[in-house]
């Protein structure tokens, strides 16, 4: 296969949405059709004993929810699929945000009875800044739910896209029978299967057997519903999908397969291949010869028997071999790397090349941080990975005296990661934990005692904003430091960071400062 045929063959995408929306049943039942796994697992570990496939960290088998995103890649019809799922919880935002950068397009999951949630409007305006293709997958119609059509509206107005249902669903709740394939112009009945893919049967819309079906009632209402669609809704257009203006709207249940196949097939076939990424110098092409890539992700303690580090690199461009040398542009020296991996959740294997669009995993001892490229000549310098200023702020201490290393090594691996930041105050000394959750506390906390062996408690201080500070002037910005000294940190790049206490201070000291500018981004 030539080097273009396989980029093209290639879909690199993102599962998105509220919390407990069925993001990643979602994600186990597309790895169930494209065969990576034989039996799904449900995510709610307390029901059945294996839990997901995508949630591999501890904490996330305990409460049944995901906090880190993970990367899983499959063979399905001749495509070589990318799948990123990340985490629903808001606490775990800028994990998810992070992700967006590495993918070429998304699918939303909606709950249909609760319909648009907050955090799905935030996700959608990260992904409307990008332009990046939407797919809507319209989840749990085995359960109790509203209108499709209250639903689509809804869809339209709160995530500010037009809309076209490709598939629609027969019944809802008890009732639920399928969903009738617009894209296809066809009717998969499935038996409902929460474990494996049976093989369905294929209907026209017009066949007399329809109604032996679903019943009279049912098939005369899908007649009436699909004239009404194809009357009320404009006709799906590649073009507009892939501009980011129109979204595509899948109903289904993943729990039960339905709807699952209609939404991976027409998004095999629709979804876009690897894009130009953006770099500060110049846009980067996927069909460029020579090799680039970022890390957007970096996870401590993948395999808890061995303390590894992995940096996810997502492949702009070239071919990526492994055993050649590559210039880390930060550090600005050669690396090679002996066992880059792909992945399938926690399970790695390690492979010989990879291609744009790929997601490897590079085993690293500390020389990567969020937003390092690499490179096989030039320096590049890839943009859109922003540390967001945190909302809330604690003092870190060491609980075990004894455990000080173990600490500030574990730490400083989170740190690395982008699970939280940390700054250190230029006034006393003392460490300070930012979140934009306050979940994230306690995810660190457990990490750094099962990850690392290191106890540590948590101390209160009321903070407002980290600002990070850019100014021309250099004689007001050491007035403004020498002033405002007890409320300045450095952070991990040992950049100067202004921790305003209210956001009447941070008023004030705009004001008085007109030289300084003050940022709620690391990326400016």
């Amino acid at each position: 296969m030539t080097f273009k045929e396989e980029i093209k063959r290639r879909r690199t995408f993102g599962i998105v949405s509220h919390p407990d929306a069925g993001k990643t049943t979602l994600t186990e039942k597309l790895l169930l059709f494209g065969g990576a796994i034989h039996v799904a697992g449900a995510v709610k570990s307390n029901k059945i004993k294996k839990s997901a496939t995508s949630d591999f960290m501890e904490i996330e088998k305990q409460r049944g929810i995901s906090v880190a995103t993970s990367v899983m890649g499959f063979e399905y019809k001749g495509y070589k699929v990318n799948i990123l799922d990340t985490p629903g919880h808001q606490d775990f935002a800028e994990d998810t945000y992070r992700t967006l950068t590495a993918v070429d397009s998304v699918i939303i999951v909606i709950d249909a009875a609760k319909g648009v949630e907050a955090q799905t409007r935030k996700l959608m305006e990260v992904c409307r800044m990008r332009n990046t293709p939407v797919i809507v997958f319209v989840n749990k119609m085995d359960r109790p739910s509203r209108d499709p059509f209250d639903l689509l509206d809804e869809i339209e107005k709160e995530l500010n896209i037009e809309v076209r249902p490709l598939s629609w669903p027969i019944g809802n709740g008890p009732d639920f029978r399928g969903v009738y394939n617009l894209y296809e112009q066809n009717l998969y009945l499935f038996s409902p299967n929460k474990q494996v893919v049976e093989e369905g049967i294929s209907l026209e819309v017009s066949d007399p057997n329809l109604e032996k079906e679903i019943g009279e009632s049912m098939a005369i209402n899908l007649r009436e519903e699909l004239e009404l669609i194809n009357g009320v809704y404009p006709s799906f257009e590649e073009a507009g999908y892939l501009a980011g203006k129109q979204a595509p709207v899948f109903f289904g249940s993943a729990l039960n397969n339905f709807g699952v196949r209609e939404l991976l097939h027409c998004f095999l076939e629709i979804a876009p291949s690897p894009l130009p990424s953006t770099a500060e110098e110049r846009q980067v092409n996927p069909e460029e010869e020579k090799f680039s890539g970022f890390v957007f992700k970096i996870h401590a303690n993948m395999d808890p028997n061995h303390r590894n580090r992995i940096a996810f690199v997502k492949i702009c461009s070239g071919r990526f071999a492994r055993n050649t040398n590559y210039k880390h542009v930060r550090l600005g020296k050669q690396m090679k790397f002996s066992s880059p991996t792909a992945f399938m959740a926690e399970k790695k294997s390690i492979v010989d090349e990879a291609y744009p669009g790929d997601i490897i995993g590079i085993p690293d001892s500390g020389n990567f941080k969020i937003g390092d490229s690499l490179s096989e000549t030039e320096d590049l310098h890839f943009k859109g990975l922003p540390s967001f200023s945190p909302e809330l702020f604690r003092y870190i201490e060491n609980a075990d005296p004894m455990k000080s290393k173990q600490l500030a090594k574990g730490i400083d691996q989170l740190m690395d990661e982008g699970v939280a930041q940390l700054f250190v105050s230029q006034f006393n000394g003392r460490k300070i934990i930012g979140t934009v959750g306050a979940l994230q506390f306690e995810v660190i906390q457990y990490r750094l005692l099962h990850e690392y062996g290191a106890s540590c408690r948590y101390d209160p201080i009321n903070l407002y904003k980290a600002c990070w500070l850019e100014a021309e002037d250099e004689a007001q910005l050491a007035d403004f430091k020498r002033r405002k000294h007890q409320y300045m940190a450095h952070d991990k790049s040992g950049r100067d960071v202004f921790l305003a206490d209210s956001a009447y201070m941070l008023q004030m000291a705009k004001e008085s400062f007109k030289g300084i500018k003050f940022h709620f981004t690391s990326e400016f």
